[in-house]
């Protein structure tokens, strides 16, 4: 999940829906929902597994503590035994993700449904690939640096 924040960091100056001195909002149309975004120059592509990992940032506050955008994965299992560390929105477009807190209750996350991790959260992060819309809130900023 670290990866997450890493490549947020590799954006952050490029990320801000800027129109000249105007600052607009930044809009993920049906189409980039769809896949479109993913095209960007901006998308940081990485190998893991065999996979292709798909990750863009659409919008980075100007404070550095709150960014969203999308992200596409392969099939993964990540342990998570240090706490999660940024507070995390996400809605499932495709696949799903399985969540098994470390008091042992289970989750699965499906395509339409949403999920919000809190920074504290320690488990088991296990899917066969996924897409969503990720929203992070990061109290120091350091996820983004």
């Amino acid at each position: 999940m670290r990866l997450i924040m890493t490549t947020c960091a590799a954006l952050m100056a490029s990320s801000i829906a800027f129109a000249g001195d105007a600052i607009t909002p930044a809009e993920m149309s049906k189409e980039d929902i769809a896949g479109k975004l993913f095209e960007s120059p901006e998308t940081i592509k990485t190998e893991r597994n065999g996979h292709t990992v798909l990750d863009i940032t659409s919008l980075l506050s100007s404070d550095g503590k709150f960014a969203s955008g999308m992200y596409q994965a392969g099939p993964s299992r990540w342990d998570i035994t240090e706490p999660y560390g940024v507070d995390e929105f996400m809605y499932f477009l495709e696949g799903s993700v399985k969540l098994t807190s470390s008091d042992g209750s289970v989750q699965t996350i499906e395509a339409g449904e949403a999920v919000t991790i809190p920074k504290e959260w320690t488990g088991v992060w296990e899917t066969e690939g996924y897409t969503k819309i990720w929203v992070i809130y990061s109290e120091d900023g350091s996820a983004f640096e």
